[in-house]
């Protein structure tokens, strides 16, 4: 609302009929003599529901009522119809205008109502009041001068008129007076298209209302909201015109574009990991504020002088744009540019005037990304948490898009520090992962060498927690020169099941060293389970344990084996589909009846096989049928059969994309051997 009380006493000789409300009841403060002529005498003082009794008068309060509450000037362009004042019998009809204004009581409202009777009953009579029409309307321009809206009307020829000034003022350039689109030179590139192409449809299909936010270019170089209403005048024996207003509304644009933003950043708090803490991030930067935003983790939080190296950890371009490259936690050092805005923590934009983006300034794999995507500017920008940088925001403007604004580097910084928080978890739990996967991988210990045979073994961490996993992998020669080899998982992702599992494979080690020849593997784990019993380490283990010999000269093994519970290995011949070991009856789990039998089972192993143990982080979908997983193991593993052995679990590990669970697995494969074959060692 105005605060600037009018004086309404410059329109006493105004032919447009004026009228001043003030307050929430629209007491009636001023009419001038127009206003008389046109609605006879009014009670000065009384509320407008009072002073304007006629038959669908409650419109215009209603309207009284809608601009007092929001602040936004309103038309009525239809005509309104009312008796003579006189008593006469002919009709008078108007339009009128609703503005916020500024009273010495308050907030009012200015009425502007313009007497259009002459122009309904004659179009002779409306050729004879143009003279007086105009002059009403340059009465309207400088009532409307006072509000922040600018009135304009475009001709069905496509030629426009300013009708109050104010575009020159936000654009610095004056309104387009020829036919054409000249005016879109100064609506942002990529709202340009929306725009005409939203304008053509009205003007071709004429709706009731026409209503667009758009930015347009300041005077400052800069780009503003704006929002244009506007509605078709359409006359039975010629085309329409459009008169409509414009108003600056970058302001409240900004301010709840700010809290939608902050809001979305709150999201992060649901992140568990860094990666998606941060990806989480860049997405509530785009594309309300920029075209795409990529987040480096420094390696040195805080890192200053010499190189500083990152890691991208998350990328999100908006729709239309080329591929991001894939993100494949590769090492970067930083440029200078880059370097400069860590150690400064002062956010540094890149201007690229010619489309070229300067090399060295960043990743070469980014500059040739961003010359794809025609890409205007870059904005370096120091995420800190708990006072130190420990990553680095780089956000895009791409396709004719103008460098970012102050307000817009000072809103993607406050959205990137409003998440502090959550990015002090997500980098907390991160660090608790790293520590909890040196444990867990200090504890499978590397397989031995194995002469006629190859060996290889892996262990991926689970990517849904933080604590050590419960499994492990085994390899161990014994007394009498056969292999040992175990798989197992014990129920948990925490300390606890990583406990168990330390104390369940050193006393698996202790029985299957220490028991003499004859001793099979179902013995093995019938004694574990008794121990554990006995000893109380007690909780849900699942493991295949199994002895492997050498047997003949040609290199051939003999493998015999037992299943607690666990996924069933995977044997994979030189040619033919892979099978499953499996048994009649699948044994107990560890930990559950250490009184129930176990059974040993043999199997051979021919020159070239392959047989693999795995956990089921490697097979296991939420929500699908194991058995489905297995099947694509299998298919995935006869794929890469004759790749060597660590080709092969670094291939199989590496085709799970979503680490869900954490994955283990140990492979041998027997060698054709020539003369006389080595025993294990």
């Amino acid at each position: 609302m105005p605060d600037t009380p009018l004086t309404p006493e410059v329109f006493d000789r105004a032919i447009v009929a004026i009228a001043l409300t003030a307050g929430t009841d629209h007491r009636l403060v001023y009419v001038n003599d127009a206003f008389r002529d046109l609605f006879g005498d009014r009670q000065l003082g009384d509320p407008a529901r009072e002073v304007f009794t006629e038959p669908g008068a409650e419109r215009f309060v209603a309207t009284l009522d809608a601009v007092l509450s929001d602040g936004t000037a309103r038309q009525v362009t239809a005509p309104r119809t009312l008796a003579c004042p006189d008593g006469g019998t002919v009709h008078r009809h108007f339009v009128y205008s609703c503005s916020p204004a500024g009273t010495p009581s308050g907030p009012g409202i200015l009425t502007a109502a313009i007497d259009t009777t002459a122009e309904l009953h004659s179009a002779l009579e409306t050729e004879r009041l143009s003279v007086e029409r105009l002059q009403a309307l340059r009465r309207y321009e400088a009532l409307m001068a006072a509000t922040s809206q600018m009135v304009w009307l475009v001709h069905a020829d496509g030629t426009a008129d300013e009708l109050v000034p104010g575009w020159e003022a936000l654009t610095g350039r004056p309104f387009p007076e020829t036919a054409g689109n000249r005016w879109l030179d100064v609506v942002h590139p990529q709202d340009r298209d929306r725009l005409a192409t939203h304008w053509a449809a009205a003007a071709r299909e004429l709706p009731t209302a026409f209503e667009h936010v758009f930015r347009v270019r300041g005077a400052d170089g800069g780009y503003r909201h704006v929002r244009a209403r506007a509605v078709p005048i359409v006359r039975d024996d010629g085309p329409a015109e459009w008169i409509g207003t414009t108003s600056d509304i970058e302001d409240q644009w900004r301010n709840r574009l700010r809290e939608r933003l902050l809001a979305r950043a709150g999201a992060v708090t649901e992140a568990e990991r860094a990666d998606d803490a941060f990806a989480a991030l860049a997405a509530t930067l785009v594309p309300e504020l920029t075209d795409v935003c990529a987040v480096y983790l420094l390696r040195e939080p805080d890192a200053a002088g010499g190189d500083v190296v990152a890691t991208r950890i998350a990328s999100v371009a908006r729709p239309g744009l080329p591929p991001l490259p894939p993100i494949n936690r590769q090492t970067y050092t930083l440029g200078a540019r880059a370097r400069k805005a860590v150690s400064d923590r002062t956010p540094i934009v890149l201007e690229f005037a010619d489309g070229s983006v300067p090399r060295g300034s960043i990743p070469e794999i980014s500059a040739r990304w961003l010359e794809r995507a025609h890409a205007t500017s870059l904005t370096l920008l120091p995420i800190v948490v708990d006072g130190a940088v420990v990553a680095l925001a780089a956000t895009a403007d791409c396709e004719g898009a103008p460098p970012p604004g102050p307000a817009d580097i000072d809103l993607q910084r406050e959205v990137l520090q409003r998440a502090q928080a959550p990015l002090r978890q997500a980098l907390a739990l991160q660090r608790a992962r790293h520590t909890a996967v040196v444990l867990q991988r200090a504890m499978l210990t590397t397989p031995p060498t194995v002469g006629g045979a190859a060996l290889a073994g892996r262990y991926r961490p689970g990517s849904r927690n933080a604590e050590v996993g419960g499994d492990w992998y085994d390899a161990f020669t014994l007394p009498d020169g056969a292999l040992a080899m175990t798989i197992g998982d014990v129920a948990g992702h925490d300390l606890a099941a990583a406990t168990v599992m330390g104390q369940l494979r050193a006393m698996l080690r202790s029985i299957a060293f220490t028991r003499p020849h004859g001793h099979t593997p179902a013995d093995t784990l019938r004694e574990l389970d008794t121990a554990a019993e006995g000893l109380g380490v007690g909780s849900f283990v699942t493991a295949v344990h199994a002895r492997l010999t050498r047997h003949g000269a040609d290199g051939a093994w003999e493998v015999e084996w037992t299943n607690a519970g666990h996924p069933p290995p995977v044997l994979i011949p030189v040619t033919g589909p892979p099978r499953l070991l499996t048994g009649e009856d699948a044994d107990l789990p560890l930990c559950v009846d250490p009184r129930r039998p176990r059974v040993t089972h043999h199997d051979p192993l021919g020159p070239g096989e392959t047989l693999l143990f795995y956990t089921d982080g490697l097979v296991e979908v939420p929500g699908e049928d194991l058995g489905d997983g297995i099947g694509r193991l299998c298919r995935a593993a006869a794929d890469a059969r004759h790749r060597p052995l660590d080709d092969l679990c670094e291939y199989l590990a590496g085709r799970v994309v979503d680490v869900r669970d954490d994955i283990a697995l140990i492979a041998f494969r027997p060698t054709p051997l020539a003369g006389t074959a080595d025993r294990p060692r």
